[in-house]
């Protein structure tokens, strides 16, 4: 198998002594016809990786701005074959940057595993992180993952136990998601001094690069962060940048957002 492009990312930031930057947006939020725009200013304001949200119906793990974010889109028509064909047309100019979807069960297994599976490779999709599949109930869905050389990304919490992050270390590849707090995205501040024990721990079980988001807001947040883990994760800070922008500048607003928070990390 050929190396992935999440694991060659992280290889060249852990060559020049980098920490991560993976943005999060909702596909299809604000309009559906700015996505791959979107994608391509968050590259252009240095991300590393790029988490592109399938927006559903009832997402269990999210909170209200990201809610909102996937209302708007599901009102817009937005569908799990859209954000396929969203992928597709920025790999069509960018064939370095790993887009990972982060999403919920229910369109996947709409779809069918096997035949999301091979569309999402033939997209050019990297990884795929779905919130509500438990490692106990994954195994089948990362073979499909890793057979179609994607890789199956999973999400860790401060409630985590040793035996639950070893079950996920033998499932997961590409990085792991350290959920930074108990909660939704975007509510509570962190603990950082509880961020930098975790880490540890996880990698104790987990050899893989850890991400580290929900709550982190601003550029001196995402510093601390960077400071202990592989990554930063951002997502319902930029969601509600794109909410706010004013129609026609949320393009630009981002792409200055991200690179501000790229300039922290490197500093």
């Amino acid at each position: 198998m050929t190396m992935s492009r999440i694991k060659t990312t992280f290889a060249a930031l852990a060559a020049q002594n980098k920490k991560g930057l993976i943005p999060f947006i909702t596909a299809g939020d604000p309009e559906p016809g700015l996505t791959v725009a979107l994608m391509h200013a968050l590259v252009a304001g240095g991300a590393d990786v790029i988490e592109l949200g399938v927006p559903f119906s009832d997402p269990m793990a999210d909170g209200p701005v990201i809610q909102r974010a996937s209302e708007r889109a599901l009102a817009q028509g937005v569908t799990l074959t859209k954000v396929l064909a969203w992928v597709a047309e920025f790999r069509q100019t960018n064939a370095a940057t790993p887009v990972v979807l982060m999403g919920y069960a229910n369109p996947i297994e709409r779809m069918g595993e096997e035949t999301f599976a091979k569309a999402a490779r033939a997209a050019g999709v990297d990884g795929v992180l779905v919130v509500d599949y438990p490692p106990e109930e994954c195994e089948s869905f990362a073979a499909q993952m890793r057979a179609n050389e994607m890789d199956p990304i999973f999400l860790l919490a401060p409630t985590s136990t040793d035996d639950r992050i070893e079950a996920v270390a033998k499932l997961a590849s590409g990085y792991l998601y350290y959920v930074s707090l108990k909660g939704v995205t975007g509510s509570a501040t962190i603990d950082l001094d509880s961020v930098a024990a975790r880490i540890p721990l996880i990698k104790r079980h987990a050899n893989l690069p850890v991400g580290v988001g929900f709550g982190i807001r601003d550029a001196q947040t995402a510093r601390t962060i960077g400071s202990v883990a592989d990554a930063v994760v951002i997502g319902s800070r930029l969601v509600q940048l794109l909410e706010d922008a004013p129609r026609g500048q949320a393009v630009q607003s981002l792409q200055s957002f991200i690179a501000e928070i790229r300039q922290a990390l490197d500093a």
